[in-house]
């Protein structure tokens, strides 16, 4: 049998369901999800394992007309990972009309893949069928498809399952024939730090002003295991030590809640998905601090990882 291995790449406007697809691909939660855009700062790699193929999902930020210094990185990031990639996804929710900013990454995407340049075939991916009526989807299907010359569309939707098998295989197609590149079980190569101050992220998103995703970064200090016996269900207890950082005072009583209850709260939902990722109890230690617009600052950027 023909083994097939390789890496794709999601791309679309901010919260257009990128890191909930990956998770659905890979069957368990390696990118984190929210209601907020540009939840995805780093290049989370999902690997998806099969008899036939590997595929290896690389999930960026969005792509979107930059405001910021850290804008103007996470861009270049995904452009980066769109030159070393063997497929792309272009994800364009259901339930939104085609808009500029879908037109301005289809733009992006025709120029990589324009004749002359060795551009990665894309497939437009049509997210969240499972939030409009029929008719309304074959309307997006027309329009998705007269917005650029695309290798398959492919309508999907992560919450139900739709269709997630039959993108899994139209992606597997475009992967050039190989072994595998990750060993069998392992679902992603990213740091442990780097996924706990993620989920860290994602809690601390929660029901918060729109300003404030933007101004957020999370850096994870320490995880030490205590010197003391396993508990009594033999897990050990690591004392996890993260800083989140805002960029105003205001921002910061926003994170902390009234005497302190909106940051217990962020700790307890982390804490949850923390064990299962370390498969350890958690002492969980969170400090909110101000580092004053460090999204335009580019020693602070350097130092919170951009």
């Amino acid at each position: 049998m023909t083994h097939r291995s390789g890496f794709a790449c999601f791309v679309g406007r901010p919260n257009t369901g990128k890191s909930t697809l990956t998770n659905a691909l890979v069957g368990q939660k390696v990118a984190i999800t929210s209601g907020r855009p540009q939840t995805t700062r780093h290049v989370v790699r999902g690997i998806v394992h099969r008899d036939d193929a590997q595929l290896v999902l690389v999930d960026t930020p969005g792509l979107h007309r930059p405001r910021t210094l850290l804008g103007e990185r996470l861009n270049d990031l995904v452009r980066d990972t769109l030159t070393e990639v063997d497929v792309v996804g272009f994800c364009l929710p259901a339930d939104e009309k085609i808009g500029p900013g879908d037109r301005f990454i289809a733009e992006q995407l025709a120029r990589l893949t324009s004749p002359g340049r060795a551009g990665a075939p894309v497939v437009a991916v049509v997210t969240k069928t499972d939030t409009v009526p029929r008719a309304r989807l074959a309307e997006q299907l027309l329009a998705v498809d007269q917005l650029g010359e695309w290798a398959d569309i492919v309508p999907v939707s992560s919450r139900d399952g739709y269709q997630v098998d039959v993108l899994a295989d139209v992606l597997v197609g475009h992967l050039p024939e190989g072994p595998a590149l990750y060993p069998e079980g392992e679902l992603t190569d990213e740091p442990e730090a780097v996924m706990v101050a993620e989920l860290v992220r994602e809690a601390a998103l929660e029901g918060v002003r729109d300003e404030l995703p933007h101004s957020l970064a999370v850096v994870v200090d320490e995880i030490v295991p205590r010197d003391q016996p396993p508990g009594a269900d033999g897990r050990p207890l690591l004392d996890v030590r993260v800083h989140l950082f805002v960029e105003r005072d205001s921002q910061k009583a926003i994170v902390i809640g009234r005497a302190g209850a909106r940051l217990r709260d962020v700790g307890t939902r982390a804490r949850t998905q923390i064990e299962a990722l370390l498969g350890a109890r958690v002492f969980l230690d969170l400090h909110v601090k101000v580092a004053k617009d460090w999204q335009r600052d580019p020693k602070q950027l350097g130092r919170l990882g951009f």
